[in-house]
């Protein structure tokens, strides 16, 4: 499963229980909503029964896709039109106009449990014909004609700690399969989510034995991990993570936390990104500080009602004043506190913003964190503008080793960002570019761009130019 929940702009659906063969037909995914909505509620509904039903209809169907629920069962498509399973969509039905003016409106929101992050498994069923645990969609019709809101409905049958999250991401779904197949040796992000759900798996099949540290590298106790997981589950041991074993731990592990399900264990923002540093409020300081402060800037630069800040690492009375201005544009409850929830909406606002651009390296052009941390293992066109900056920074500070340009974050580059973080004293982990090494190196190497050539001594800490 991705890091956090998008919504998909395509969605395939297919016309039949899972094995059938059924015709596939892709769609895009608000025109999927319409077509639902249209096929299991009345457009002569209350408004509030209604949008509550669209919501626990866009969750259901997030769930599936955020889960990857039959992509990770070796499937070619995303959710069925099998009833007894999935939702009803009837093909090449003409849907009502009101219901597709309220999906065109909050197509992009779901539900979820507070402080988790997957979209919540909205069982629900008809409460006419059928009784089933999770929302009852004639119910809704009484409860808002006593009144009631939408999100109230919602949480009168899912409960009280459920949220509706807004303007979430538009994107291409891209699966959860690294691109590359993992093996002793590897090294990366997606490594350290093969820990963090073995582990968990191990607690129910304690065959697996535990992987400590989970680094994100992959040696011999992640090796046998893997095959142990590999002779449980049929599969070759060979210790080896291509698509097979990777969808197979996806799916149990999916299955362990009853992500599927409406009473789901929940998956925590903290479980999936290594950018979380816990609840961050007035007095604290570090990396964590600046990672916040670095995403309400460039927010800031797109939204007019969300307050700048410096990049000090100091959580003072303008970074709270800052992190107010985003909960109070994003409705989030208003404390100045960066707990889970305040920081992956700020992540998955930043992410939104970052997933427009062109990463393409141009000499002389910075772009922003693309917010995931690169380090040893880590690849692709993110790695490969790491290289090309540092590579130019180096040019002015002999203490940075150039690297070559390949995309690929081996010992060299290691090396290089181990060099660069010495060379101006940065807070963090050594060897991984977070947000305040991308924000930092991009800085230099703009400055040193336009020929603001850094005197000797002139380190972070003294005015260094606005970056990204």
């Amino acid at each position: 499963m991705p890091q956090t929940p998008i919504i998909p702009e395509y969605i395939t659906v297919h016309l039949g229980p899972p094995d059938s063969n059924a015709q596939n037909v892709t769609l895009p995914f608000a025109d999927y909503i319409k077509n639902v909505a249209s096929s299991e509620i009345y457009p002569t509904w209350p408004e509030s029964a209604i949008r509550a039903n669209i919501y626990a209809q866009i969750s259901f169907v997030l769930n599936r896709v955020y889960t990857e629920y039959y992509r990770s069962r070796g499937y070619n498509f995303d959710i069925t039109n099998d009833i007894s399973r999935d939702q009803s969509f009837v093909y090449g039905r003409d849907v009502f106009e009101s219901i597709s003016q309220i999906v065109d409106e909050i197509f992009n929101s779901y539900v979820r449990v507070q402080g988790t992050v997957e979209p919540l498994f909205t069982a629900y069923c008809d409460g006419a014909e059928v009784i089933c645990e999770g929302l009852s969609q004639w119910g809704t019709v009484d409860l808002a004609e006593e009144g009631l809101s939408p999100l109230e409905i919602l949480q009168y049958y899912y409960g009280d700690n459920i949220e509706i999250v807004s303007g979430v991401p538009v994107a291409g779904f891209v699966p959860s399969v690294p691109p590359v197949t993992l093996r002793l040796g590897s090294a990366g992000n997606e490594v350290q989510l093969l820990q963090r759900r073995l582990n968990r798996i191990s607690t129910n099949y304690p065959a697996i034995p535990k992987i400590y540290p989970a680094d994100g590298i992959f040696a011999t106790s992640t090796e046998e991990a893997v095959k142990a997981f590999q002779e449980i589950f049929n599969l070759t041991p060979d210790g080896i993570v291509g698509n097979a074993t990777w969808y197979s731990i996806q799916r149990v592990y999916a299955a362990v936390k009853r992500l599927s399900d409406l009473n789901s264990e929940g998956l925590t923002f903290a479980e999936i990104n290594t950018e979380y540093a816990g609840a961050l409020g007035p007095g604290d300081t570090g990396t964590g500080v600046l990672a916040i402060q670095y995403f309400l800037r460039y927010i800031a630069n797109f939204v007019g009602t969300v307050q700048s800040v410096a990049l000090d690492g100091d959580y003072g009375p303008a970074t709270e004043a800052a992190v107010k201005s985003f909960q109070r544009t994003y409705g989030l409850t208003e404390d100045g506190i960066v707990g889970l929830v305040t920081f992956d909406t700020l992540y998955n606002v930043y992410r939104g913003l970052v997933d427009s651009l062109d990463l393409t390296y141009r000499e002389g052009v910075t772009v922003p964190y693309p917010g995931v941390p690169l380090t040893e293992g880590s690849e692709g066109d993110d790695v490969r503008l790491l290289q090309n900056y540092l590579n130019y920074v180096a040019r002015s500070y002999p203490s940075i080793p150039t690297v070559p340009v390949t995309g690929f974050f081996g010992p060299q580059t290691t090396a290089a960002v181990n060099a660069f973080q010495e060379t101006f004293s940065l807070p963090g982990e050594p060897g991984v570019v977070g947000a305040t090494t991308w924000y930092f190196l991009t800085s230099i190497y703009e400055d040193l761009y336009l020929g603001n050539i850094a005197a000797e001594g002139q380190y972070p800490g003294a005015a260094v130019g606005g970056g990204a």
